[in-house]
């Protein structure tokens, strides 16, 4: 058994061996760019998902107009084939390759692994910043938005019942022991989980070197789970939506689920609702 799309997955030694390749552009992708500053890969630029992936008004996306903009500021064509890795196990990296294809850009990748594994490996890092030529990336017309689910969507899947939750938070944060992780800023105003969410830790589906699991590996865990039952749409949440997007791509593209959507608002939108249904403690 196989990825179901490995295309979508590039090795430290294949971006290793294609650092002066015209057609590629490298994007480090961190929650904020101190991580970038300290030591990034030759000619990779660098993107705070802070201020460069959330609108600075609204608690939202870029929009369209937004992501032609940064894609135009990164060097970035139609054409570009898009190579992105991060900090924290590519948690925002693979939120950036999730709003590239949101917004239509088919032509990205990760890097297995991440920033930590290049560093791990003794690979080259420099502090100076890329020279890049900004281009002129096209507004895009379309939104996939059969990959983003909202909060209608949700409400939604609780009405019907034909939809899979899936909580990628940490146990304690899905019993409802924490509201966050220890330092971070982005909370809600209470604890707990999606009423019937399948708790399924986004760090169960990684090697201990940050890479993915095997194919193998990553169907008995959601399985195990019942998350994969072959007919159903799942839904995947987490705190912020950078973890969700993770196990959105583990289950998409590695394991091929057709239907399956990242709920980008997640717990901060989640759990600040006014009478929204809340679950604490174990499923």
């Amino acid at each position: 058994m196989g990825y179901a799309h490995p295309e979508v997955l590039v090795s430290t030694e294949w971006v290793a061996g294609h650092l002066n390749d015209a057609g590629v552009r490298l994007i480090e992708v961190d929650v904020d760019t101190t991580a970038y500053d300290s030591g990034h890969i030759p000619g990779a630029v660098g993107w705070n998902w802070q201020s460069q992936l959330n609108d600075s008004v609204r608690r939202d996306i870029p929009d369209k107009a937004a992501f032609a903009r940064l894609l135009s500021q990164a060097g970035v064509t139609p054409k570009t084939g898009v190579i992105l890795y991060g900090d924290n196990n590519n948690w925002f990296a693979a939120f950036a390759f999730w709003l590239l294809q949101l917004y239509g850009h088919a032509n990205a990748k990760l890097m297995n692994g991440g920033r930590a594994k290049w560093a791990a490996e003794g690979r080259p890092l420099v502090t100076e910043r890329a020279g890049i030529r900004p281009t002129n990336y096209p507004v895009p017309k379309k939104v996939n938005n059969a990959i983003r689910a909202k909060r209608p969507d949700v409400e939604q899947a609780l009405k019907a019942r034909k939809t899979v939750l899936v909580d990628v938070r940490s146990k304690p944060e899905f019993v409802g022991d924490i509201i966050a992780p220890p330092g971070m800023s982005e909370t809600a105003q209470r604890a707990g989980h999606i009423p019937g969410a399948k708790n399924v830790p986004w760090s169960q589906a990684v090697a201990p070197d940050g890479t993915f699991k095997s194919p193998e590996d990553l169907l008995a865990l959601y399985e195990g789970a019942k998350v994969i039952d072959g007919k159903d749409e799942i839904i995947a949440y987490c705190r912020i939506g950078e973890r969700s997007s993770h196990t959105w791509f583990a289950l998409k593209y590695l394991l091929g689920v057709s239907k399956v959507r990242n709920y980008d608002g997640s717990w901060t939108e989640w759990g600040n609702l006014v009478g929204a249904p809340i679950a604490k403690g174990a499923e």
